[in-house]
């Protein structure tokens, strides 16, 4: 078991939905299915990786925060490029949707049912990703530690040790793989400032990019140099004073890269940065149950969905982390 918090202490434990979703359905075939064909592999590996990371944390509280708006409005217009590549097809006129494979889009409703009938709760903001979520509820946490769960790393921005610890468990290689993160992590393994590791994290992917959300970086500047610099200077603002200061001893070379990037710079500070300040809805409290909210709809659930395994799992990490 990873020591997620101080001995004696219950956090709270917040989940990427989305992306442990997509990576329960590329983890676990599609022959994985309910009594009448349909697929459930993203269903069962979601489930069990909840319950497996109730055991490993051991909370006390938990919610699943979820994409209420997969691409930000704000985001967009500060980059237009921004997740532009992960737009799917769609007919003049229809709203824009992320593309999602067709046997996943069903299981997303399929999980936020079970979730519902065993009395997890759900966060969401209005026009935001869920990484604003997390970053807004690990931020305004005060009273527990926070365990914040995802395979993005932009989330390694909300580290923390005060006021209150944030730790971030990173499952972008898998949970058996999983990666806990502190501030003191995070600027050992990016060389970031540690006294502002998780903020500078976020100033070193607007300054090396991030092909993933179409992010495109300062031109000729990668992640060493990115790094270099982000602990040489501090921060993107002592950069770029010293890019404006005649005086500086900056080499003119990474002095002219950052100038043709001036406009850039501008625009995706504020998109790298996750919202803390979000107006988050939470469809229930996110104190866990001992026993399911529904547990005659969640029986109903397991047996129609063939996931009778894998919801057993999950109602007994609720009995032993519940209240």
């Amino acid at each position: 078991m990873i020591l997620m918090t101080a001995p004696g202490t219950s956090p709270l434990l917040l989940l990427d939905g989305a992306s442990l979703w997509f990576r329960a359905f590329y983890a676990l075939p599609e022959s994985i299915a309910a009594p009448d064909g349909r697929p459930v592999n993203a269903v069962r590996g979601f489930l069990d990786m909840v319950s497996a990371l109730m055991a490993r944390t051991e909370p006390s509280r938990l919610a699943v925060c979820l994409d209420l708006n997969w691409r930000p409005q704000f985001r967009v217009d500060a980059v237009p490029s921004y997740k532009a590549h992960r737009v799917a097809e769609a007919a003049p006129g229809t709203p824009e949707s992320e593309e999602v494979p067709d046997t996943l889009s069903p299981q997303v409703d399929m999980i936020m049912e079970v979730l519902a009938a065993a009395g997890i709760a759900t966060a969401g903001a209005d026009g935001l990703e869920a990484d604003d979520v997390l970053g807004t509820l690990a931020f305004v946490e005060r009273h527990d530690p926070v365990v914040v769960v995802s395979g993005d790393r932009d989330l390694l921005q909300v580290a923390a040790d005060e006021p209150n610890q944030v730790k971030v468990l990173y499952v972008g290689r898998g949970l058996a793989k999983a990666e806990l993160f502190g501030p003191a992590e995070v600027a050992e393994k990016y060389g970031v400032p540690l006294d502002r590791a998780g903020d500078a994290y976020a100033e070193l992917a607007l300054l090396r990019g991030d092909a993933s959300d179409g992010l495109p970086g300062v031109k000729g500047v990668g992640e060493k140099t990115a790094s270099t610099l982000m602990l040489r200077y501090g921060s993107v603002a002592a950069l770029r004073d010293a890019v404006l200061d005649p005086s500086s001893d900056m080499a003119q070379g990474v002095r002219a890269k950052l100038a043709a990037a001036s406009d850039y710079l501008d625009a995706a500070l504020p998109v790298v940065r996750v919202v803390r300040d979000a107006d988050v809805h939470l469809s229930k409290s996110d104190v866990i149950p001992a026993v399911p909210a529904d547990a005659e709809r969640l029986a109903e659930l397991a047996e129609q969905l063939g996931i009778s395994g894998a919801v057993d799992r999950l109602v007994s990490a609720l009995a032993a982390h519940g209240s």
